[in-house]
């Protein structure tokens, strides 16, 4: 090797040095000891099985942090939040229970702390609670056309995030999942088709009999509406059945025994408590007449079959957060309980 090349190469070295310290010192200036003491570097955090990693965390609030995580199974990088116990330690050997919250459509990983307390609520137990983003992805490994591809968003969410947390960040193996709208279909989806994933799971004003009546029709016009390909996601309804199905949370609606289950969803198609003055035919008055009817098919679903469940078919309320917010707070506790998460 000739001297130019030698040095040469001691740069492309140095230079590929200095750039992993770059990213060292971003997930350094994150968060220690519940983000109170000095910060605690992640020391070259723990790739997940699919080769996912985290390349920058920033520190949001005194135990809230946000990390950048690059998915092969998204083929992008996309961030998640995530509120930390008081008592968490980088250092630790300890676990914690850990909460999943998937948002819904046209929302991201910022709107549960955006629209509600769960900060808050989260503050008092010793739990983790990890909010991913989902985009408009469905909560699922898109069909597209019987290829596969990207982007596999149950992957990422229950494979990938998953791993992550526990390597990096102490979350334990008693998990709970609670999700809106769309979020609330993934919920008790995922539960469904990881049998054994989640201690409980809560669906708020969620899907869950997806080929109810006019369900498919509805799902396609939402996804076309948020300049999707609705064909690519689940298939072609019908025509593509057997995909639909394996998603469906009605169909796996056996699976889900063994899991605590909680669903909600309004009827009536009036505002309820803190919903806005809109007009009668306003369109989140109106979805939640479907999605109050479409609880109902899986409420018979599920007793036909004697799984427990909870449920709160409640009368008025819109397909909105201050709905949301009030199902939240009904069912924050038994989520903690669910998972072992202790009152701090």
């Amino acid at each position: 090797m000739t001297p130019a090349l030698r040095r040469r190469s001691h740069w492309i070295h140095r230079r590929r040095s200095l750039a992993s310290a770059a990213v060292g010192v971003v997930l350094v200036a994150g968060i220690g000891a519940a983000g109170t003491g000095p910060a605690q570097a992640l020391a070259g955090p723990v790739r997940a099985d699919s080769g996912a990693r985290i390349t920058a965390e920033k520190k949001i609030g005194a135990r809230e942090v946000d990390i950048t995580i690059a998915s092969p199974s998204l083929g992008k990088s996309v961030k998640t939040r995530i509120l930390l116990p008081a008592n968490w330690t980088r250092n630790s050997s300890a676990t914690w229970p850990v909460l999943y919250a998937f948002h819904g459509g046209q929302d991201d990983y910022t709107s549960w702390t955006k629209n509600t307390d769960i900060e808050a609520w989260a503050a008092k137990y010793n739990v983790i609670v990890v909010m991913p983003e989902g985009e408009n992805g469905s909560y699922t490994d898109w069909y597209n056309y019987g290829k596969g591809g990207s982007p596999k968003w149950e992957t990422f969410h229950t494979a990938e995030v998953r791993q992550l947390m526990e390597r990096n960040y102490h979350a334990g193996a008693l998990r709970a999942a609670i999700g809106n709208s769309s979020g609330g279909a993934g919920a008790l989806a995922y539960a469904a088709r990881h049998p054994g994933l989640f201690k409980y799971a809560a669906s708020l004003s969620g899907i869950v009999s997806m080929r109810s009546i006019g369900i498919p029709a509805m799902l396609m016009f939402t996804n076309a509406s948020n300049g999707q390909d609705p064909f690519a996601i689940w298939g072609v309804p019908w025509a593509d059945d057997a995909n639909w199905q394996a998603h469906d949370p009605y169909t796996l609606a056996s699976r889900l025994r063994g899991t605590g289950i909680f669903f909600s969803a309004g009827t009536t198609g009036r505002p309820g408590p803190g919903d806005p003055d809109v007009a009668p035919w306003d369109i989140g008055l109106l979805s939640e007449i479907a999605v109050g009817a479409n609880n109902r098919d899986f409420q018979k679903r599920l007793d036909e079959l004697k799984v427990p469940y909870t449920a709160h078919i409640y009368g008025d309320g819109r397909h909105n957060w201050p709905a949301w917010v009030r199902e939240s707070t009904f069912v924050w506790p038994t989520l903690m309980k669910s998972i072992g998460a202790r009152r701090v």
